[in-house]
């Protein structure tokens, strides 16, 4: 990812891409990209959070074999792990719209209709980025996917984690996002069954190049 940015990056300042570029130029990158991966067990904190929010000893930590990394993008702590669809979009928002707060609700809903595809009603709360199951009960709400993302020239870096088939209980070892009175889910604890995670990525990537209409390139 960090590769990528930087590449992404050097041709801006070099006047390759943005909106000044001419259109008869060729770009050695795509204009988008997106990175689907699936990490081991770790816990990352983003810089505006609290490390407080692990609640799990280091020795708990290392019992299970849960690494613990403080990152450089927005948001709190949380878990990755397998099960997971991780998501780390590329792209200049000079090409789309410089506004982070729509990026995150794009993403967002390319998640909540992902779910719909799955027969799972999806939303948002207002003032907690990410989607929510049963966003409209209060405390009863279940998170399903976290955000977290950081843009540098506005070239996006970071993204989504979507719990397909999660182990929540590796949650347990952290307040999520620092949300400590909403629980988490997964998509196939609300489908009550196993999620094929290869058909769950390619719904991600339709609905994502629906709303963005990237010429994107997945790569997992």
């Amino acid at each position: 990812m960090k590769d990528i940015i930087d590449q992404k990056i050097a041709r801006r300042k070099a006047g390759l891409e943005g909106r000044d570029r001419s259109e008869s130029e060729e770009l050695d990158l795509p204009v988008s990209q997106l990175l689907f991966v699936e990490h081991p067990h770790v816990l990352t904190l983003g810089k505006s959070g609290d490390a407080a929010n692990v609640v799990a000893t280091k020795e708990r930590l290392a019992a299970l074999g849960v690494e613990y990394f403080p990152i450089n993008r927005g948001g709190d702590i949380t878990y990755h792990g397998p099960g997971q669809l991780v998501g780390y979009p590329i792209l200049d928002l000079d090409q789309f719209f410089t506004d982070i707060g729509k990026y995150m609700r794009f993403l967002e809903e390319a998640i909540i209709r992902t779910c719909g595809d799955y027969g799972v009603v999806a939303g948002r709360i207002d003032g907690l980025t990410g989607v929510w199951i049963d966003a409209d009960q209060g405390l009863g709400a279940r998170k399903i996917a976290a955000l977290g993302v950081k843009s540098s020239r506005w070239v996006t870096m970071h993204g989504f984690a979507f719990n397909l088939n999660t182990d929540l209980t590796f949650f347990d070892l952290i307040v999520p996002c620092g949300i400590g009175d909403r629980g988490v889910t997964s998509l196939a604890r609300e489908c009550g069954q196993p999620i094929d995670e290869e058909r769950a990525a390619q719904r991600v990537l339709h609905h994502l190049t629906e709303l963005f209409g990237w010429n994107l390139e997945y790569a997992s």
